[in-house]
């Protein structure tokens, strides 16, 4: 529809229709403006039919946001719904999110809002915490850990459905997608030297939630050692600088 012929009027039908579910209903606009005059300019539509209408945008607070997603017909800007999921996916706890589910949006101005403005990521991060100790205690760590082959299984094993090939060493390396994965024995072999390093509590799990952290440092070393090679894939800057001299 072109500009002036009642988008935002017609746009309170799907709204309406799929709000129905209870499950919410988010109408994403350009800019902050026109989410509060269309929310505005519709909410009376929407209370006639018993429908709740939030506006979100920068510069709420939690509770507010949360009050705007908890309200049958919540309008926003796609940046602001963009990175209040991202927000959410930093929460450490449930009460802490903001968002529901989703469940159904209705996108205006979509070649703004689709092509121009989705040429600009949204980012956010979080504070890093300083782990080049823990980087250097896994590093003394990596050399024990012997490299081993991926098992393969023949044709008369394939046909064996409970049949599972045991590959060998602490870890495999595949060199065509660049990745390394520790075996049953090595992930065992790994948490006991964790463990001995006071860096793993006795008893836990390397896999566990709590430990992806660790496991992430653990496949980290294994790249560095295994995947990387001096003067290939790196070169240190002081060699890089006399070579060009």
């Amino acid at each position: 529809m072109r500009t002036g012929e009642g988008k935002t009027l017609v746009a309170t039908l799907p709204a309406y229709l799929n709000g129905l579910s209870g499950k919410g209903v988010h109408i994403v606009t350009v800019n902050e403006y026109l989410a509060h005059r269309d929310a505005d300019w519709m909410r009376p539509i929407y209370e006639i039919l018993g429908f709740s209408v939030g506006v979100i945008k920068s510069g709420q607070t939690p509770d507010e946001k949360k009050a705007g997603y908890e309200s049958d017909i919540t309008y926003g800007t796609n940046n602001e719904f963009g990175f209040d999921y991202l927000r959410d996916n930093m929460a450490f706890r449930l009460d802490q999110k903001m968002q529901k589910e989703l469940n159904f949006a209705i996108v205006d101005e979509v070649d703004s809002i689709l092509v121009d403005e989705a040429r600009t990521p949204l980012i956010i991060s979080g504070a890093a915490e300083d782990s080049s100790k823990l980087y250097v205690a896994i590093n003394k760590l990596i050399p024990r850990l012997e490299k081993g082959v991926k098992a393969e299984k023949s044709k008369m094993e394939m046909m064996d459905k409970n049949y599972v090939p045991e590959d060998t060493g602490h870890f495999t390396v595949d060199e065509k997608s660049r990745q390394v994965e520790l075996t049953e024995s090595g992930h065992e072999f790994v948490e006991d030297l964790l463990i001995k390093q006071k860096l793993l509590e006795e008893g836990q799990s390397l896999y566990a939630a709590t430990n992806l952290g660790l496991l992430h440092h653990v496949h980290a070393g294994l790249k560095a050692h295994h995947l990387f090679n001096k003067d290939t894939e790196y070169i240190f800057p002081e060699q890089a600088n006399r070579s060009y001299r």
